[in-house]
């Protein structure tokens, strides 16, 4: 080689060499990280919500851990200050979302808001469903939501035994109604009730094709014929995409024959034009909105059932609260929350103890970033491990794995800020920054209205055995599989807490029929 070639090749290695040094010393500065196997890594451990949650994996690895899944940056945060300086804070560089196949690209044709990565049509799609159901936008949905309540308690009181089933029932049907202005779902056996438990019983019991496709898109071209898993995603898209466009359509026509009920639909269609959403954009937001709504709202109703069970101090607490606020000579309302701090105490420990989902949604770094001397690479996966934020004890004490509604409530019987951290909610499990949940508000207007009216109107109560002995339910969070944490089934007795309870339930049935 001559001596202008060797010059020519000096800066060039020097440059290769210092790109290797960085990126070696970078990588020595990752978070913590578990053993990994070769080729896979940390790709059994990114899944196993057990694994993930537990407290001996908190203390060993700390307040964030790094995962190498299939080559891929993954980066949990296990605490809730890590989460929110750099979900909340740091919004501007964490607000992406990885690619997701199989929920996104497949069954939502992209066009699912909640899972695509940010970019023009999310920005849109965000602001639409933002403004639509901001904390004053959702009051409008009030009869709706108390119409449902009173439905789900007469059922639980008439048959304790599917109260899984009538919580099911009054959460799909409370969502299509503020959705789609859909007329009330009677029985848990009605066919949108079934299709939606269906979907997901499916998708828990074949969790592991969703995460080789998701890993693996070419799987998707193995032709149908072969692959079993494949019909049935694509049977699934196919009806939840005719749904979607179907249940856009009637509102849609019903607009123009004879004027809709307020909808969340209704009011996208009627501004499409300043949020320059298309018809197709707007039907397939709706859907992912049914979607996510379902399983977080009625897991988070299974869990207060529970709680309300298993703590009866904390049960009878919430009803001499009602008794002296409301009585017990009309149902409560919303006009009553200001009123009752503890009953809404409840429920923001029961969002607190028992998320419905205890990993977040994956968030994605758009360039790389340092965090106390870690590197996150550009493009990592950031995961916010509500279980362990929402039980931080720098924030929420050493009793924090406790269930004590009274956290929330403060020295003159006040409900309390949240932390700063939760953005004064009092847990993170709605989520941070620009990812954060849009349907918290309704979401929080239908856990109120429904477990006000269980607690004023039922006791609930351990079964019992044989010989007496009180069967209380096994409240441990990760027994089912999936992504959501469901409690274990148990058995429980809900009886009339007064003897008026039923005739007023009666009248109140019959005004919404008038």
């Amino acid at each position: 080689m001559t001596l202008k070639g060797i010059l020519f090749c000096l800066p060039v290695i020097f440059i290769v060499s210092q790109v290797v040094s960085y990126a070696k010393s970078s990588r020595q500065r990752l978070p913590p990280q578990p053993r990994r196997l070769p080729i896979i890594g940390n790709f059994f451990r990114r899944y196993d919500k057990r694994w993930l949650c537990s407290q001996e994996r908190k203390e060993r690895f700390g307040k964030v851990m790094y995962l190498d899944v299939l080559g891929k940056p993954t980066i949990v945060f296990n605490s809730l200050k890590s989460a929110f300086d750099m979900l909340e804070r740091r919004a501007s560089n964490s607000s992406g979302r990885p690619r997701n196949v199989v929920a996104n690209d497949i069954f939502f044709g992209g066009l699912g808001m909640i899972l695509m990565d940010h970019g023009e049509a999310w920005r849109r799609m965000r602001r639409a469903s933002h403004e639509a159901l901001t904390k004053v936008a959702v009051q409008r949905y009030h009869p709706i939501q108390t119409k449902e309540a009173t439905i789900l308690v007469s059922a639980l009181l008439a048959n304790p035994e599917n109260r899984t089933q009538h919580i099911q029932r009054a959460t799909v049907s409370m969502i299509m109604s503020v959705l789609y202005d859909y007329p009330t779902l009677t029985s848990a056996q009605d066919k949108a009730v079934q299709d939606m438990d269906r979907t997901m019983h499916w998708a828990a019991q074949t969790m592991v094709w969703f995460l080789l496709v998701e890993f693996f898109p070419w799987i998707m071209h193995i032709p149908q014929r072969f692959f079993k898993w494949k019909r049935e995603a694509l049977k699934h898209t196919t009806e939840r995409s005719e749904m979607f466009l179907r249940l856009f359509n009637r509102v849609k026509t019903d607009l123009v024959r004879v004027g809709a009920r307020p909808s969340f639909s209704a009011s996208l269609i009627e501004h499409r034009d300043r949020y320059r959403l298309s018809e197709r954009e707007i039907a397939f937001l709706a859907g992912q909105m049914y979607s996510a709504g379902f399983e977080t709202t009625s897991t988070t109703l299974m869990w207060w059932t529970t709680a309300m069970v298993a703590f009866p101090e904390v049960q009878r607490r919430g009803q001499a609260e009602l008794d002296a606020v409301v009585g017990r000579m009309r149902l409560p309302t919303f006009a009553d929350a200001p009123r009752l701090p503890y009953v809404r105490a409840i429920i923001r420990e029961v969002l607190r103890w028992r998320p419905a989902f205890p990993l977040g949604l994956p968030h994605k770094t758009t360039d790389d970033d340092w965090y106390e001397g870690m590197f996150f690479p550009k493009g990592a996966a950031c995961i916010a491990n509500l279980w362990h934020c929402n039980r931080d004890r720098t924030v929420f004490g050493d009793d924090a794995d406790e269930f004590k509604p009274e956290r929330h409530i403060g020295d003159n019987g006040e409900l309390l800020p949240g932390p700063k951290e939760t953005n004064q909610e009092g847990h993170v499990t709605f989520g941070f920054g620009r990812r954060a949940c849009v349907g918290k508000h309704l979401a929080n207007d239908s856990l109120f209205i429904d477990t006000a009216r269980i607690l004023w109107a039922a006791t609930l109560q351990c079964a019992r055995d044989e010989n007496g002995k009180e069967l209380p339910p096994d409240t441990s969070p990760f027994e089912k599989e999936g992504f959501a944490s469901e409690p274990p089934p148990y058995d429980c007795v809900i009886t009339p807490r007064f003897p008026e309870v039923q005739s007023i339930l009666v009248e109140e049935r019959e005004s919404f029929e008038d």
